[in-house]
């Protein structure tokens, strides 16, 4: 059996064993509830990691190894400090009530436990003038929370806030554990937000489409199966290794766009072979080895750009690359086993609930000539290809442009919204205390500590480092006895902005050097902004190889896919183009302004260093979806007539409605991310949403038709030394298998867009099939 029969078959099978198919799907998502509910929580973390042998790496290793014990424990949650700033406008740390307050706050707060609080200081205890505004009107209470403090920095919230609403204070946190918490809280609000204007945009869309209500919904429950599947195979996937937070957000996106989208695209087929007359269940099975099969192969190419996300030696990009492939291929499974079920059991309920405006386009919907807005389109851009195609391009050329002025890095915390609590908190710590968080640079030496050379290279970039204004003060610790010296640099301000990386990275490359270049020593830098700056070294690196990755393997695939090499040449192109102009707008829109205020945005100085890749690799896969969907129909209207023209005219207008759709229904998902609070999923969310509209506008309404009419017949071109490739029809006339049996009787009336009228063309009858399969 051919790839094209078995899959056919497929959907024929689970076309009739319904109930056991739903029944195998229904065990499934309980099974997935389970995982989710129990594992899930364990297999996520916050901290993103780099296996590969970075500068940063190095150091953290080198102080693990050499001061193995108390010091190394106490220096790891030294990371997750945690401060909490007390201010009054009227008293001053010398005040009596003051004093009572905070020692009280104090109190209750160590009574929460070592689970919670491991250890903290004021400055009643210790006398330290640097926890004290210069106004004396503010205080500084620092406090070590355990490295999961994020889980419980809501129970120093609680007691904070009492405090509060008690003693009049105002009261700050931010830190590591508030920052941890407060971003986490943020993006689940954010991903909840883009579900809900993703699924409702998505129902009116379908709607329209469809002019049904029962099928509009059937791709929104087909998405979120495929969510809640990948989500139990995500819990279990943690358990071998930890995943980022945010592979739940790309689930959840993905899984709405790529659910909706294989099934609209489903339905779609199969309404339309009912139209022509083919009973529920040939209907099902030509739907398999057509849409499912066109379905399948855009689904291995999105997988194919997926994979390249797995070579990479950073967390962040296997977490969105494993939670991606997941809901991807949740998705192709059931829209190839449990779509063709649960249609086989409403049959032409399918149809429920008409839309008014439904019955007139139906009407169009049944001829199978290029007719209506899609093919006027045609016409116009095939009449003056060479025009269109350079006007477009030129249009996304210069949508590129502003890219190549880009800055690359981490938003930090001003990415953040201004209300977001921890952020607050760190504002205030800036004014009050000209301090950033505790996330200082630090510099690991290792070698002869006792040489003279190097205790005056010490010193002289301790000067160095104290005489910049980027950081607050030094802190010099030395072991002797272990070969080794550390210094903190505290960061005065944000540790991700671009003048504490652009500070950092001159410590690497100027003061470093320029100290210790007669010391015979190491030195090695680490902390969170030189781990930042590592990470963007690594994506800087390994960019080019996965993009070369992704191209190659999607052009075999599109070449033994269509058996051509120019249609996955120019497919390549094209989906270039449209992801070139999306990184050129957010460069635009984010890091220049142009358009941030009135779309809602926060203007940043960096485009996040590892969004270009996840975008070309998610992009890349997306675009290939509408372009196989297009192309399958193009080719299979080819090999019937033999004229590409025709065929060009035919497959636009059959699919542009339904990629429009698609495509309005991705944008309003992934602009409901763009409508979150944090600037990393504004960033993420437009550049998908743009690339999306782009995609299926400008380059699938014109430059795919332009470029076809102009090659003409070479877009079929496979030189004769390729013949040997596997023939996997895509695209090949299927229903010639098929036709109405003599019990099927199609209704005297037309019914709609599900309604049933006789096939224009008399096809011979297969016997094997003649029962009776009316709804």
């Amino acid at each position: 059996m051919n790839l094209n029969k078995g899959i056919a078959a497929l959907a024929r099978n689970s076309a009739r064993r319904p109930w056991v198919t739903i029944g195998i799907w229904g065990a499934s998502l309980v099974v997935s509830i389970g995982l989710m509910v129990t594992l899930l929580g364990s297999a996520l973390v916050n901290e993103v990691t780099i296996s590969n042998n970075t500068e940063s790496l190095q150091a953290d290793t080198l102080i693990t190894e050499r001061l193995a014990g108390p010091q190394t424990d106490t220096q790891a949650e030294s990371t997750n400090d945690e401060m909490i700033i007390i201010r009054s406008a009227t008293l001053t740390v010398d005040d009596p009530a003051y004093r009572i307050g905070v020692e009280k706050l104090f109190t209750d707060l160590t009574a929460l436990g070592d689970g919670v609080i491991k250890g903290g200081v004021n400055y009643y205890l210790t006398g330290d003038e640097s926890l004290v505004s210069a106004d004396r009107h503010s205080m500084l209470i620092p406090l070590i929370m355990p490295e999961d403090g994020a889980d419980y920095v809501n129970q120093v919230y609680t007691v904070g806030d009492a405090f509060a609403a008690a003693s009049g204070l105002e009261i700050f946190y931010t830190g590591t554990a508030s920052f941890n918490a407060d971003t986490m809280k943020l993006a689940e609000d954010t991903m909840s937000k883009g579900e809900t204007i993703g699924i409702l945009v998505a129902l009116v869309v379908l709607a329209i489409v469809f002019g049904a209500i029962v099928a509009a919904l059937l791709p929104i429950a087909l998405g979120i199966v495929a969510i809640v599947a990948a989500l139990g195979l995500t819990a279990l996937v943690g358990q071998a290794m930890d995943l980022v937070f945010f592979v739940t957000n790309m689930i959840t996106m993905m899984g709405l766009a790529v659910g909706i989208d294989y099934s609209l695209f489903v339905v779609s087929r199969y309404r339309e072979e009912r139209r022509k007359g083919f009973d529920k269940i040939d209907a099902i099975a030509i739907t398999g080895a057509t849409a499912n099969r066109s379905i399948f192969f855009s689904g291995i190419t999105v997988v194919l750009a997926l994979i390249g996300l797995l070579f990479f030696p950073l967390s962040i990009f296997k977490s969105m690359g494993i939670g991606s492939i997941l809901v991807v291929v949740t998705a192709i499974v059931a829209s190839m086993t449990l779509l063709p079920a649960i249609i086989s059991l409403l049959g032409d309920r399918l149809n429920a609930v008409r839309m008014p405006f439904s019955q007139k386009a139906d009407q169009k919907d049944i001829s199978t000539t290029a007719t209506g807005f899609w093919s006027g389109i045609v016409k116009i851009v095939t009449h003056k290809p060479v025009i269109s195609m350079v006007l477009v391009a030129g249009v996304l050329i210069m949508a590129l442009t502003p890219y190549f002025d880009k800055n690359t890095g981490m938003s930090g915390i001003s990415g953040l919204p201004d209300n977001l609590r921890a952020k607050a908190g760190y504002m205030v710590l800036q004014q009050e205390f000209h301090m950033g968080v505790d996330a200082p640079a630090i510099i690991v030496i290792d070698g002869d500590i006792k040489s003279t050379a190097t205790q005056s290279a010490i010193d002289s970039l301790v000067a160095a480092i104290n005489a910049d204004s980027t950081y607050s003060g030094t802190n010099l610790q030395t072991y002797p006895d272990k070969n080794l010296a550390i210094i903190y640099a505290a960061i005065a301000g944000d540790p991700q902005s671009k003048i504490s990386m652009d500070s950092v990275a001159a410590l690497r490359t100027e003061l470093i050097p320029q100290s210790f270049n007669q010391a015979p020593v190491r030195v090695l830098v680490t902390g969170a902004t030189a781990g930042t700056l590592d990470f963007n070294e690594t994506t800087d690196n390994y960019t080019p190889f996965i993009f070369a990755f992704v191209l190659s393997l999607s052009f075999i695939i599109l070449m033994v896919a269509f058996r051509s090499v120019v249609i996955p040449a120019t497919a390549i192109l094209m989906n270039l183009l449209s992801v070139g102009a999306a990184y050129g707008l957010l460069v635009l829109v984010f890091q220049k302004g142009i358009g941030a205020d009135l779309l809602g945005f926060m203007q940043v100085d960096v485009i996040e260093s590892w969004l270009p890749l996840m975008l070309f690799s998610l992009l890349f896969g997306l675009s290939m979806d509408y372009q196989v969907f297009l192309l399958s129909r193009i080719r299979e209207r080819y090999l019937q007539t033999g004229n590409t023209a025709e065929s060009i005219a035919f497959g636009l207008s059959s699919t542009g409605k339904l990629i429009t759709g698609a495509a309005l229904i991705m944008v309003a998902v992934f602009g409901g991310f763009a409508l979150g609070d944090m600037v990393m999923f504004q960033q993420m969310g437009f550049g998908l949403a743009i690339a999306v509209f782009v995609d299926a506008t400008l380059v699938r309404s014109v430059l795919v038709p332009a470029t076809m009419s102009l090659l003409g017949d070479r877009n079929w071109y496979l030189p004769k030394w390729l013949n040997w490739l596997p023939n996997l029809s895509i695209g090949e006339e299927t229903t010639a298998e098929y036709a109405p049996t003599e019990h099927y009787h199609a209704p005297k009336r037309n019914h709609g867009i599900g309604g049933l009228v006789p096939s224009p063309v008399p096809i011979p009858v297969n016997v094997e099939e003649t029962i009776d399969y009316r709804s």
